[in-house]
Formats: structure tokens, C-alpha cells, sequence
């Protein structure tokens, strides 16, 4: 039991650092090379920043661990809303931007809705995750084109990068390692928390999918938390919110297409009867939310993070159990 531990939280704590490491290293090495804020923006910055939950659930699906596939996909999208966006609108009430929201919103539950769909199909299969993997890649293209006549666009992603560009005017070798250090890190960290996981899972007696949605899920998000967390402090809430918005469509789209790509897998009972339409209900939430006031305040905020409270205590006590 206790070395199921050490390797969930050094495989934690290692995925948090090397993810970083691997952002400014891949920011600096793609400034260094000439290629736009913006593009950095929507492709390095959004695939690192997600670079956890993407090895987690591949290093899953190779290891026939599907629970934790969809736990941990699912289990972050609600924790972003919940839990992170909560949180930031806790410190600072969490403003939006109208034209933009609603933009950003709509292909946001368009995802979640492919995902309820296939997950009650016969799961995310081969086929679905390709599809899952061209709605992204034409989601990027189109919010490149999009933004790049975006004057105040350009502007924003300058902006956003200039805190990771740390490394920018290191000489090649540091740059070069920080990033291949970062890689190798993310995938060491993931290779333990898995680990950890699954023989937690075992040693507790409860479902994989339920240690993804709640301790891998966590975990796996910390570093949207520290962004929204800094975010809120320097009052930029509208990046918090973007940067939640970005994250979830990309781990419907690009965590789940790639592992259902690598190895396909059915959902677990649970997650089709109660935690997809968790993941559903809380993304549909955001948009009564924001269009009351044009901002999440503290007052939902606290509602919010009280529901994210209530529904770990029901995977806990479990679900069957509570709902009988």
C-alpha cells in the first residue's frame, strides 16, 4: 500500500515539474525558430500545458487500464469547471467576454456531446477517436485563421507567452535539454502515477474509472490550477476562463481521439449512466452562468465548488449506493 503511494505522488509531482519544464522549453525552442505567438499559442502552449492528462491516458490505454482513459478525460473536464474555474472565480469574479464565449462555448459542447455519443455507442473505437482527432485539427486551423486578423488576438497571445519565455535567449543546448528533459519527465511521472493508481485502485477495492475521475483527474489539472490561480491574482480571469474552455475541448478532441487510437476501449458502466452526464450538465451550466452577469461570481463560484464537493463524496460512498 505505502509504495502504491510513493509512486502515485512521485509520479505526480514529476509530471507537474517535467510539464513545465516542457512548455518553456518547447515555447523557447518555437520563438527561437521564428514561428508567431499566436500559433505557439493554440498548438505548443495548448498540447503542453495538457501534456499530463495526454501520457497519462495513453500509458493507460497501453496497459488495458480503460477506466482510467475515461476517468481521467472526463474527470478533468469537470474538475476545470468545478474545481480550477471555481476557484479562480473565488479570488476574482471570472468576467467573459461575449462574442468570444460564445464562440469558444459552442464548439466546447459540441465535443461534450460527440463524447456523451460515443460513450454510449460502443465506446470511443478506433474510428470515433479519428474523428475526434479531425474535429481538432480543423477546430486549430479555424481558430488560426480566425485570430490571426485579430489585432487584439495577436496581442493577448504575446501577452500569455511572455511569462514562459523564460528560456528564450538561453544558448540551444539548455533549450534543447529542458525540453527533451521535460518529455522524458512527463512520461516517467506517468508511467508512476499510473502504477500507483491502479494498485490504489485495487487496495481500496474501487473502480479504476473512479480513482481517474477523482485523484488522476486532480492531479493531472494542477497545471491549470496554477495558471488559473495566478491568473485571478494579476485580475486576467478572461485567461483563466480561456484557458479552461481550450483545455477541455483538447482533452475530448486530442487526449481521448489519440488514446482511442492507441488502444480502444469500452466505457465503464458508471461513467455512461452518471459521470458523462455530470461532464455534460456543468459544461451546459457555464453558459447560464456567464450570460446572467457576463462573469462568474464569487457566489457561483462557491456553488460551484460545493457541487465539485458533493459529487466526489457520491464516487466515494458510490454511486449505486447513493442513488439505490
Amino acid at each position: 500500500m505505502l509504495m502504491s503511494w510513493i509512486s502515485f505522488v512521485a509520479g505526480l509531482v514529476l509530471l507537474v515539474i517535467a510539464a513545465e519544464a516542457l512548455v518553456r522549453g518547447a515555447v523557447a525552442m518555437a520563438e527561437r525558430l521564428g514561428i508567431s505567438p499566436l500559433v505557439v499559442g493554440l498548438t505548443v502552449v495548448a498540447f503542453g500545458t495538457s501534456a499530463p492528462e495526454l501520457v497519462v491516458c495513453v500509458q493507460a490505454a497501453l496497459e488495458g487500464s480503460g477506466g482510467l482513459v475515461y476517468g481521467n478525460v472526463i474527470g478533468s473536464n469537470i474538475a476545470n469547471i468545478m474545481l480550477i474555474l471555481a476557484f479562480a472565480a473565488l479570488i476574482q469574479p471570472v468576467h467573459a467576454e461575449m462574442k468570444p464565449f460564445a464562440r469558444e462555448s459552442a464548439v466546447l459542447i459540441a465535443a461534450t456531446l460527440a463524447m456523451v455519443a460515443f460513450t454510449w455507442g460502443d465506446g470511443v473505437m478506433r474510428l470515433e477517436g479519428g474523428i475526434l482527432l479531425a474535429a481538432l485539427a480543423t477546430y486549430l486551423l479555424w481558430s488560426y485563421f480566425r485570430e490571426r486578423r485579430s489585432a487584439a488576438q495577436a496581442r493577448a497571445a504575446a501577452a500569455e507567452l511572455e511569462e514562459l519565455s523564460t528560456l528564450q535567449h538561453k544558448p540551444w543546448w539548455v533549450i534543447i535539454g529542458a525540453t527533451l528533459v521535460g518529455l522524458a519527465g512527463v512520461v516517467a511521472g506517468a508511467r508512476f502515477l499510473v502504477v500507483g493508481a491502479t494498485a490504489i485502485a485495487r487496495d481500496w477495492g474501487v473502480p479504476e474509472e473512479v480513482i481517474g475521475l477523482t485523484m488522476v483527474a486532480v492531479g493531472t489539472s494542477l497545471p491549470e490550477l496554477a495558471t488559473a490561480v495566478a491568473a485571478a491574482l494579476k485580475k486576467h480571469n478572461d485567461v483563466a476562463l480561456g484557458n479552461v474552455v481550450g483545455s477541455n475541448v483538447f482533452n475530448i478532441l486530442g487526449i481521448m481521439g489519440v488514446a482511442a487510437l492507441v488502444k480502444p476501449s469500452a466505457a465503464p458502466a458508471q461513467v455512461m449512466q452518471f459521470d458523462v452526464w455530470v461532464m455534460l450538465g456543468v459544461t451546459l451550466l457555464l453558459v447560464p452562468f456567464f450570460l446572467s452577469g457576463r462573469q462568474l461570481s464569487r457566489a457561483e463560484g462557491g456553488l460551484l465548488l460545493g457541487g465539485y464537493a458533493a459529487y466526489i463524496a457520491v464516487l466515494f460512498i458510490g454511486v449505486e449506493t447513493v442513488f439505490a
